[in-house]
C-alpha cells in the first residue's frame, strides 16, 4: 500500500521546482489571444458503452459551435447519425443485479438489457423525464416529469402515474367558512340537496378509484400557497418526500442591464439579478406523503441540533435588528433533488439540509411512520459551509450511509452504520471528492490530491480496512473519471499544463494508463512552452505555504533584476496552481510572452482558493481582500529574495475576483504595487449576488463593517500607481456599473494614471478574439510603460 507523502517544510518545498525548458517558442500576443480552436479542441465529456468495450467522447468542431461524438480507439471514429439512436448516455442507473440499466438521452428514458444489449425506449415526451430509478423489486422503472412520478412496468409495457402532487386547493375540500354560504345552505333546501349529491358523487368516485387498480391515483393537493422545489419517490412506491417553499415573497429591486450595440440598432434592456441581501432564499418545509393512505404530513425541524440557535444573534442585537424567532430557515442542500437519497429498498431516506445562513449542514433520516427527522450528522462552521464536497448516499446494504464532510478541516469520506458508528475511510491534509462506489459497496474511488495540493489522481478506498492507494499516475492531473459497467477499468479525463483535456483508460486496480486521444493541433504540439515551476512560498502570517506557479527564464542573468508581474485567478474559490490544463490558458500563454520580454511572473493560490482545506477557504470571512493581499505581498518579496525580482517594479492583474484583488493591491499596498489591470472587477460587494457574497460577508444590513473593509471603492483615495480597468458592458455577473462607479469615484478624487476600457458586446467571460487581444494589448502596454 502506498502511503500518503507528507507535506514538507516550506523552505524545502520552495526549492523543489520543475525545471523549465531550456528553449521555448516565442508567442505573439495575437496568437495567444486567438480563438482557442487553434490549440485543438479538448475532450469535453467521456463515457462507456454498456458492454465496457467502447469509450465515447464529445468534441467541438474547429471553427464551429457544433459538437460531434467519437468512439475512441487507435484511430478515433466519428459516430454517424444512424448510430445515435442506439448510443448509450454518460450516466447509467443499474438494477440490483446489474442485469439492466436505465438512462436518459435527450430527455427521454431508455432501458438497456445488459445481457443481450437490447435497448427499449420507455418515454418520448416534449417535457423531459428526470431522476430515473428502479423499483425495489426490480420489476419497474420509476421516473418523474416535472414533479409527477410515473412507473414503467416492463411486463405490461405500461407507463402509469404513481404520485401527482398539485399546488392547488383540493376541489372537494370544504370552502373557507363564510356566514353567507352557511345561511344559504341552512335556508335553501335545494342548494343543500345539490351539495349533498355532489359530495356523495365525489366520495363514490374516490372509493372506486382506490378499489380499481387500473385507475390512476388521485392528485395530491398541497394547497395554493406553496411551490414544489424538489420531490423524491421511495423505490417501493409507498412514500413521496417533498421540499416546498412559499409561492409569494417580497421581491428586491431588479435593475436593468442596457445593451447599446444591438441588431435592432436601438438600445435594449435585460433584467439584472438582485443584489446581496435582497430576495433572501426562501425557507423550505418538508412534507411526507403516504401514497397508500393518501395522508400528507409536515416533517418538523425541531430535532436538528442547533436549529433554534442563531449564530448571528450578537450581530443582530448590535444592529438592533429583529431577532430570529423559533427555528432558523433551512433548505435542501440541492434543490434538484440530490439533497434527498432513498435506500435501494425504500426503507430509508436521508436529507442533506442546509441553514439559509449557511452556518450548518445536517444529514438526517426520516422516521417514516412518525414523519420525524432523526439527525445523523451535523457540520457547523462559524464562517460558512462549503458549497462543494457534500455528496452522500446509501450503500447497497440499505443500512449504511456514506457522506463527505469537512469536519477535520479537509473533505473526507465517511460511513455511518445502522449501529450509529461513524467511520472515517480517508484522512489527512488532502481532499477526497467525486465519490464512486462499486456495486456491492466493497470499494470506492475518489479524486485525491495527496502528494501536493495541485496533483489530482484517482484513489481507491477500502471500507474494510481504510486503505487508500493511488490507481492513476498521469503526466498532469485527473479532471474526472467513471467506472466501467464491468467495474474493471476507469475512463479518465486528464489534462496537463499545455495539454487540454484528453481521454485515457486505467485499470480500476491501478496500472499503466492507455491514452486514447491527443486532440491538440500540430501547430500547438510543435511549440516549446515554458513549464511553470510549482513552488511553495513561505507565509509570514503562519500556517501553510502559499502554492504558486512561477514563470521565469531557465537561467537568470547574474546581477540583473527582473520586473515582476503577479496574476490573480478569479472566482476566489478556484484552484489554478495545479498540474491540470488551466482555466486561464490564454493567460498562461501571455505569461510566456512576458517572460520572453524580460519579466518573471507569479500565479498564486492565495487564501480562499480551492483544494487546500476549510481553514484556507474561510480565512477571508468578513475580510475579503486582506489575507489574499498578504499572500501576494509575501510572493513579491519572495521573488525579490530568491529569483532576482525587482521589488520596486511590481505589477498585478486579474479578472473578476482577480480584478477585485488587483484594486485592493493598488489601493491598500500602493507603495509596493506600481501598476495593475483590474478586469471585470467587483468594486463594491453590496452589488454582487447573494449566494456567493452572503456566505463570506453575511448581509449588508447585518454586517456593514465587513462590506466596508472588503470593498475596493472604500480605498480609492489611496490609489497612487497606474491602473487599467477593463469591463464588458453586458456583463450579467459582475455588472459594468461596478467599474463605472469606481471611475466616477476616481474622477471626483482627481486621480491620475488610470483608464477605463469598455467592451460593448462582452459579458463576464469574453468570447471574441478581438476583445481578448485589445484587453491584453492594453495590459502589456501598461506593464511595458510602468515597470520597465
Amino acid at each position: 500500500m502506498r502511503l500518503p507523502i507528507p507535506l514538507l517544510p516550506a523552505a524545502l518545498l520552495a526549492a523543489i521546482v520543475v525545471t523549465p525548458a531550456l528553449a521555448f517558442t516565442p508567442v505573439t500576443l495575437d496568437q495567444a489571444m486567438a480563438h482557442p480552436d487553434w490549440i485543438g479542441t479538448p475532450v469535453e465529456s467521456a463515457w462507456w458503452s454498456w458492454d465496457s468495450r467502447t469509450a465515447y467522447y464529445k468534441q467541438k468542431r474547429a471553427g464551429s459551435p457544433l459538437r460531434d461524438t467519437f468512439a475512441a480507439g487507435t484511430a478515433p471514429r466519428k459516430v454517424g447519425e444512424a448510430e445515435l439512436a442506439d448510443l448509450d448516455a454518460p450516466t447509467l442507473v443499474y438494477n440490483r443485479e446489474r442485469s439492466r440499466a436505465v438512462m436518459l438521452r435527450n430527455g427521454d428514458l431508455f432501458e438497456r438489457d445488459l445481457k443481450t444489449g437490447t435497448l427499449t425506449q420507455i418515454s418520448r415526451n416534449t417535457t423531459a423525464a428526470a431522476d430515473p430509478q428502479y423499483s425495489s423489486d426490480g420489476r419497474a422503472v420509476q421516473f418523474r416529469v416535472g414533479h409527477d412520478w410515473f412507473s414503467w412496468n416492463r411486463a405490461e409495457r405500461l407507463v402509469a402515474p404513481l404520485a401527482l402532487p398539485r399546488t392547488m386547493k383540493d376541489p372537494a375540500a370544504e370552502p373557507d367558512e363564510d356566514y353567507l354560504r352557511a345561511m344559504q345552505l341552512r335556508l335553501i333546501a335545494t342548494l343543500k340537496r345539490q351539495k349533498d349529491e355532489r359530495d356523495a358523487s365525489r366520495a363514490q368516485t374516490e372509493a372506486e378509484r382506490r378499489a380499481d387498480a387500473t385507475r390512476a391515483p388521485a392528485p395530491i393537493y398541497l394547497g395554493e400557497k406553496i411551490v414544489i422545489d424538489a420531490s423524491a419517490l421511495s423505490p417501493d412506491g409507498r412514500w413521496l418526500l417533498l421540499a416546498t417553499s412559499p409561492k409569494s415573497a417580497e421581491n428586491g429591486r431588479v435593475g436593468k442591464l442596457p445593451r447599446y450595440v444591438t441588431e435592432s440598432g436601438y438600445e435594449e434592456f435585460d433584467d439584472q439579478r438582485t443584489r446581496v441581501g435582497r430576495n433572501l432564499p426562501l425557507a423550505q418545509t418538508f412534507k411526507l406523503v403516504d401514497l397508500r393512505s393518501g395522508s400528507l404530513r409536515d416533517i418538523p425541524l425541531d430535532a436538528l441540533p442547533g436549529i433554534a440557535t442563531d449564530p448571528l444573534a450578537a450581530m443582530r442585537a448590535a444592529r438592533k435588528l429583529e431577532p430570529v424567532k423559533g427555528n432558523r430557515a433551512v433548505r435542501l442542500d440541492d434543490d434538484e433533488g440530490n439533497g434527498i437519497a432513498w435506500s435501494g429498498d425504500g426503507s430509508q431516506v436521508a436529507l442533506s439540509i442546509r441553514a439559509v445562513d449557511n452556518k450548518d449542514r445536517w444529514i438526517a433520516s426520516v422516521d417514516l411512520a412518525g414523519a420525524r427527522l432523526k439527525p445523523l450528522h451535523r457540520l457547523t462552521d462559524q464562517a460558512w459551509i462549503n458549497n462543494s464536497y457534500n455528496e452522500f448516499g446509501w450503500l447497497p446494504d440499505n443500512r449504511t450511509l456514506w457522506f463527505l464532510s469537512e469536519e477535520t478541516g479537509y473533505s473526507h469520506l465517511y460511513t455511518l452504520g445502522a449501529d450509529g458508528r461513524q467511520r472515517a475511510l480517508t484522512s489527512g491534509k488532502w481532499e477526497a471528492t467525486q465519490v464512486t462506489w462499486n456495486s456491492d459497496g466493497s470499494a470506492a474511488w475518489v479524486m485525491c490530491n495527496r502528494r501536493t495540493p495541485g496533483e489530482y489522481e484517482v484513489c481507491a478506498v477500502s471500507p474494510k480496512d481504510g486503505g487508500v492507494r493511488e490507481v492513476t499516475r498521469l503526466d498532469g492531473g485527473v479532471e474526472e473519471f467513471s467506472l466501467s459497467p464491468d467495474q474493471r477499468r476507469l475512463l479518465v479525463r486528464w489534462s496537463a499544463s499545455y495539454v487540454p483535456a484528453q481521454a485515457a483508460i486505467v485499470p480500476a486496480a491501478g496500472g499503466e494508463a492507455v491514452k486514447l486521444t491527443d486532440t491538440r493541433s500540430a501547430a500547438f504540439k510543435a511549440r516549446e512552452w515554458i513549464v511553470p515551476q510549482f513552488v511553495a512560498v513561505p507565509s509570514t502570517h503562519g500556517g501553510q505555504p502559499v502554492w504558486a506557479k512561477l514563470y521565469r527564464p531557465a537561467t537568470l542573468e547574474p546581477g540583473r533584476k527582473y520586473p515582476v508581474v503577479m496574476f490573480v485567478h478569479g472566482a476566489g474559490y478556484l484552484q489554478n496552481v495545479s498540474k491540470r490544463y488551466p482555466v486561464y490558458f490564454r493567460e498562461q500563454m501571455f505569461h510566456n510572452l512576458l517572460v520572453e520580454k524580460g519579466y518573471i511572473v507569479l500565479d498564486m493560490d492565495y487564501r480562499a482558493s480551492k483544494g487546500y482545506g476549510r481553514d484556507w477557504r474561510t480565512a477571508i470571512y468578513r475580510q475579503m481582500g486582506h489575507p489574499e493581499l498578504e499572500d501576494y505581498v509575501d510572493g513579491a518579496r519572495w521573488l525579490a529574495a530568491h529569483h532576482q525580482g525587482d521589488i520596486d517594479k511590481v505589477g498585478i492583474y486579474g479578472g473578476s475576483y482577480g480584478g477585485f484583488l488587483t484594486f485592493m493591491a493598488l489601493m491598500r499596498e500602493p507603495e509596493l504595487f506600481k501598476a495593475g489591470a483590474a478586469l471585470r472587477p467587483v468594486t463594491d460587494w453590496t452589488s454582487y449576488n447573494h449566494g456567493y457574497t452572503a456566505n463570506i460577508l453575511n448581509t449588508p444590513d447585518l454586517d456593514p463593517e465587513a462590506y466596508r473593509v472588503s470593498s475596493p471603492i472604500e480605498y480609492a483615495d489611496r490609489l497612487k500607481g497606474h491602473l487599467l480597468i477593463a469591463h464588458g458592458m453586458v456583463d450579467d455577473n459582475v455588472f459594468y456599473q461596478d467599474s463605472v462607479r469606481m471611475a466616477q469615484r476616481l474622477i471626483e478624487l482627481k486621480k491620475d494614471h488610470w483608464e477605463l476600457a469598455s467592451y460593448p458586446l462582452e459579458r463576464h467571460a469574453y468570447v471574441q478574439p478581438e476583445s481578448w487581444y485589445d484587453q491584453y494589448r492594453r495590459i502589456f502596454q501598461l506593464f511595458e510603460r510602468t515597470l520597465k
